[in-house]
């Protein structure tokens, strides 16, 4: 079966216009407009500010695994030189491409030295509540810089 150019022209000219069709339905005002220091301008899978405030916060820490792609960090065991007998570790979690509060979680480990055994004890509440803080208000701060120039 050989198709004619013109009954080719046709089809496609048709598949175009359905798709043009298809399309415009999801055209519209209604959509809010993006505000590109506020949102996705990255090339990770996650919010930039979020992420570079979290990369500072935890810097004191080693790293044992980062992940911008799927917004994972690993910080390995670190032990305050003032305080050797207690140590703790934190993974960071960034949930969405947007700076939200929701868009981050922060969790902690922390043991203490006993004997030469190291034994898990409990993180106060507050502690991780801070570190969320301190990492939600560098990246406002990060997004301001990026706006203002």
């Amino acid at each position: 079966m050989t198709i004619s150019p013109a009954h080719s022209r046709t089809t496609r000219i048709a598949l175009a216009l359905a798709a043009i069709g298809a399309l415009s339905a999801c055209g519209g005002r209604d959509r809010p407009e993006a505000n590109l220091a506020a949102a996705q301008v990255n090339t990770i899978g996650v919010n930039s500010y979020l992420w570079r405030a979290a990369l500072e916060t935890v810097s004191f820490a080693p790293l044992l695994q980062t992940d911008s792609a799927g917004g994972v960090i690993v910080t390995d065991w670190y032990s305050n030189p003032t305080n050797p007998g207690e140590r703790v570790k934190m993974t960071v979690t960034i949930l969405d491409t947007d700076l939200r509060a929701d868009a981050l979680r922060v969790a902690a480990s922390r043991q203490v030295a006993q004997g030469s055994n190291w034994v898990e004890a409990p993180v106060q509440a507050a502690t991780v509540q801070k570190l969320e803080d301190i990492i939600l208000t560098k990246a406002r701060e990060l997004r301001r810089q990026a706006i203002a120039g």
